[in-house]
């Protein structure tokens, strides 16, 4: 909770302190799983089962059967994310955050990550994986917001953070935070300390409040790590087994770890007994001296892993290959993420298939047959649209899906109005970085929206343009394509006459526009969209505005086929007084009576949180009614029967009435000061 509320990225997960909730949540979980423990378990309480067989076996060893005794009192169920691994061990007096040079650690017992997992047999840093552009990116997306979050929260942390990030392909995401030193991290890391750097004054600097006032500096080169380790480990292993040594070489150290003295000798006392760390320009030179220092102590039985840094040099191998030429990744743009995206999103553009389309996206061009739906003497009818700053509450609330629903409605309720059929749609997403993720869920809104109103979505544009777009800042544009047969195309202005009745259909809440002034009035209010939504009970105030816009397309159609409406209008930008005369002849006006229905909690809010005047909420907003009908006054009942047999709350808000000079075309409200 703690993590979505302040926009950090993490995996899929859920908390449990119930075995029977925790077991149902990995038996329904499309996903594999993590299983950790939440207490301190001797660095192993982190289980990786490979299937749902072993996940709900690992399950039960941590609750039923205690193997990490009460630390598996709370386990953390997490989605399997997929990429390299690094540590990044964080400093903070509650304020400022300075963090230690990125490392790699190997978990698995043996050479070629075989074997048990382990609370870590070796590492290495500065990771080379971790570049500046991407430290960058965890310092801000993650570390501050962390440190920041807890102190708004009430829990100011002072202190190290250690946490665990994967490197995903969208980006790196945390796996864990521990609030110590990490072993075998911190042997790591300290010996890249420069020699001019007090720790202990560092330390002192964080409890005192000022560490932004003293420096936290490194050599530059490359620390490498070795965990020699009882063998047995991590299982049960022997104890008081005689350690010999040798003069260490030059740059190293061996840190004393499962040992302790016995009548002037050092023996085994534990899994791990010693980590040797080498220090050298170059991480091979690192490497080489600490395996140097690893020959010079000996103790039975003892055991290492003899490829220690292997994934960090093949990384270095092909940097130093790519040196030799910029790629279009080097720029910023990921055309395999892109194809990872194309994949991901075939299944579910196929679903909105209909009579016209049979081709998969991923061409030139979306084809539509419109010979195969059937018309006699169509006329097509376009449209094009976006969702406005709506779309800031969808970055800031990691909720992409209701936005990509919002885009169809714009575009097909455009299309209704004028009597048409949506037959075919097509997005266009823009954004800085490609979030494979965040933009599958778009796509997926997008999808949904197209099945609510009975359209093909056949195809799409995604452009990333780093440098342009902030990274996690997106756009986006739909266009959309309708059919309507000649003979009804609306509005029929020259049927349109006084006595003529206003229906109108209930919106869903302010669907896409006016958020601008929305998000002014909540920073007015002094809220954010976290905060507990004073107008729908159990939904933040971002949850709550991202209810999407209400699609009419499918209780309207028969209407029009039917010859029922005459004309109808989309309340959008302008509300009632800008849109409803947009289908009038000016041979007459329109009189919207307000208290015809009541305004819903979320516009009354808005009106007195922001102190708007009647008139203006009038013509920004749709103040609960998404489409107004034009209606002969002998078919209301008709259509209103009908509306409510498909579910639609419909309201008689008005009707016309013969105008002449200034009323011609034109709409006003009336009974205002209900709202």
């Amino acid at each position: 909770d703690f993590m979505k509320k302040h926009g950090i990225a993490t995996a899929a997960y859920g908390n449990f302190t119930n075995y029977e909730q925790a077991w149902a949540f990995i038996e329904n979980a499309s996903f594999d799983v993590v299983i950790k423990a939440s207490g301190l378990a001797a660095g192993k309480g982190v289980l990786i089962p490979k299937t749902k067989s072993e996940a709900l076996d690992a399950l039960k060893s941590v609750m039923v059967d205690r193997e990490f005794g009460s630390a598996g009192d709370e386990v953390v169920i997490e989605e399997l994310l997929v990429g390299q691994e690094i540590s990044v061990l964080t400093l903070s007096d509650g304020y400022t955050v300075t963090s230690f040079p990125a490392a790699q650690d190997h978990k698995r017992a043996y050479d070629n990550d075989e074997g048990p997992n382990t609370g870590g047999m070796g590492a290495y840093a500065p990771a080379p994986v971790a570049t500046p552009e991407l430290l960058k990116t965890i310092h801000e997306t993650v570390l501050q917001p962390s440190i920041d979050g807890m102190r708004r929260d009430g829990f100011p942390f002072v202190g190290c953070l250690f946490t665990g990030f994967m490197l995903t392909a969208d980006g790196p995401k945390v796996l864990e935070y521990n609030c110590r030193f990490g072993d075998p991290e911190t042997e790591v890391v300290l010996p890249l300390l420069d020699d001019s750097c007090d720790l202990a004054e560092v330390f002192l600097a964080a409890a005192e409040g000022r560490l932004d006032a003293v420096p936290l500096c490194f050599k530059n080169g490359y620390a490498a790590t070795v965990v020699m380790a009882s063998e047995g480990y991590p299982g049960s292993y022997p104890k008081g087994r005689t350690i010999t040594f040798e003069q260490a070489p030059e740059n190293t150290q061996v840190f004393h770890a499962g040992t302790k003295g016995d009548g002037g000798a050092v023996v085994t006392s534990g899994g791990r007994v010693l980590t040797v760390t080498g220090v050298s320009d170059s991480l091979q030179g690192a490497l080489d001296r600490a395996y140097s220092c690893v020959n010079t102590v000996k103790f039975e039985g003892g055991f290492y892993r003899s490829d220690i840094g292997f994934r960090a040099i093949e990384y270095l191998h092909k940097a130093a290959e790519r040196k030799q030429g910029l790629s279009y990744a080097d720029a910023g743009v990921d055309i395999d993420a892109g194809n990872r995206l194309v994949d991901l999103i075939k299944p579910i553009v196929k679903a909105t298939r209909r009579s016209g389309t049979d081709s998969d996206i991923g061409g030139f061009g979306g084809v539509f047959d419109l010979k195969a739906t059937g018309y006699k003497d169509p006329v097509l009818v376009s449209a094009t649209d976006g969702v406005g700053t709506k779309l800031k509450i969808a970055h800031e609330m990691e909720i992409h899906d209701t936005v990509g629903i919002d885009l169809v409605a714009m575009q097909v309720n455009d299309i209704i109005v004028q009597g048409a059929e949506p037959l075919f749609f097509l997005d266009y997403y823009a954004c800085g970085h490609l979030d494979v993720e965040a933009t599958r869920d778009f796509v997926k809104g997008v999808a949904d929206g197209c099945l609510q109103s009975g359209c093909a979505l056949i195809g799409g544009e995604t452009a990333e343009m780093p440098g342009l777009y902030a990274k996690g800042d997106y756009d986006v544009a739909g266009f959309a394509v309708g059919a309507v047969e000649r003979s009804e195309i609306l509005p029929r202005v020259d049927e349109i006459q006084a006595g003529d009745v206003l229906v109108g259909l209930a919106s869903s809440g302010i669907h896409s526009n006016g958020f601008s002034l929305v998000r002014k009035v909540v920073a007015h209010a002094g809220l954010d969209f976290h905060s507990p939504c004073p107008w729908a009970a159990g939904k933040s105030v971002g949850e709550a505005l991202l209810t999407p816009t209400r699609i009419y397309v499918k209780p309207l159609l028969p209407l029009v086929h039917g010859r029922l409406v005459k004309g109808m209008a989309h309340i959008t930008g302008g509300g009632f007084t800008d849109n409803v005369p947009r289908v009038l002849p000016k041979s007459v006006c329109a009189e919207i009576d307000a208290s015809a229905w009541e305004l819903p909690a979320v516009f009354k809010w808005i009106k007195q949180a922001g102190s708007i005047a009647a008139d203006e909420m009038a013509r920004t907003f749709n103040c609960g009614i998404g489409m107004v009908m034009v209606v002969a006054k002998a078919d209301v009942d008709t259509v209103l029967k009908a509306l409510a047999a498909s579910g639609e709350q419909a309201y008689v808000v008005g009707q016309l009435k013969a105008a002449s000079g200034a009323e011609q075309g034109t709409a006003t409200v009336s009974n205002t000061s209900d709202w």
